[in-house]
């Protein structure tokens, strides 16, 4: 079922969206060379309490951390921990808050010191995959348009779609109705309506657009060991238009 939300609640989950973004930019100033991603998780809860909210993953589905923090080939639901991250590799941050009993939900792929011309292509397409997605969550518009919009930039610069994972809907849960492809038919899907609020983001791979799931039963990577990026953002689609509650 899906929930179409009213002026107050966008406003809820606005405040929740603005926590987590302030989260990432904070963290980015620390990550550098040296850092572990279990230092950044601890920065990110330190940070979420203080703003008189609670980090949104940790406990949920059993999830232990704060943050996603995944490297390299990692896509996405990487766990925190010490080992020290060093030049040239990507993390993907992946960070969620609770406002008032309100999801917010962001992410972004940072580089560690600088990076080599094709990995910071990945990055900044997989960004602009985002931003392509977004423009389509028009009311009027169908889910699938969303998908398509990202699935064409990708692949027309010679990058994959990660197919097994999507985004959704977000509200009183983290997860809500309709799911949100990073691939689609144009026209197909869903009716996207007022009140309509989504958590896109695109997983964008270098090589192939296969994956795995680590041992530890969260971590997810590419079959062929090359890199993936991620960012998302979560929107509000409005009779005024698209309000990105995470920018």
């Amino acid at each position: 079922m899906i929930f179409l939300k009213n002026n107050s609640e966008i406003e809820k989950l606005y405040y929740a969206g603005q926590i987590v973004k302030e989260t990432l930019l904070m963290l980015e100033e620390n990550i550098v060379p040296g850092v572990t991603t279990l230092d950044l998780d601890k920065m990110a809860e330190e940070f979420i309490l203080s703003k008189k909210s609670k980090p949104g993953f940790k406990g949920l589905y059993g999830y232990p951390f704060t943050l996603c923090t995944s490297v390299d080939d990692e896509v996405v639901h990487g766990l925190p921990n010490n080992e020290k991250l060093e030049q040239g590799q990507i993390v993907g941050i992946d960070v969620g808050s609770i406002y008032d009993d309100y999801y917010g939900d962001h992410a972004k792929t940072f580089s560690v010191g600088t990076v080599d011309l094709q990995t910071k292509k990945l990055m900044d397409i997989t960004k602009e995959c985002l931003y392509k997605g977004i423009e389509q969550a028009q009311i009027g518009n169908r889910i699938g348009d969303i998908g398509y919009a990202i699935q064409q930039h990708a692949e027309n610069h010679g990058f994959s779609v990660v197919r097994e994972l999507v985004g959704h809907g977000i509200g009183k849960k983290l997860h809500e109705e309709p799911q949100v492809p990073n691939f689609g038919v144009k026209g197909n899907g869903v009716l996207i309506e007022d009140g309509m609020c989504l958590a896109i983001e695109p997983m964008i791979n270098m090589g192939s657009c296969e994956v795995y799931t680590k041992p530890d039963d969260w971590t997810i990577c590419t079959k062929d060991g090359k890199l993936s990026a991620h960012f998302e953002h979560s929107i509000a689609i409005t009779k005024n238009g698209i309000k990105i509650l995470s920018k």
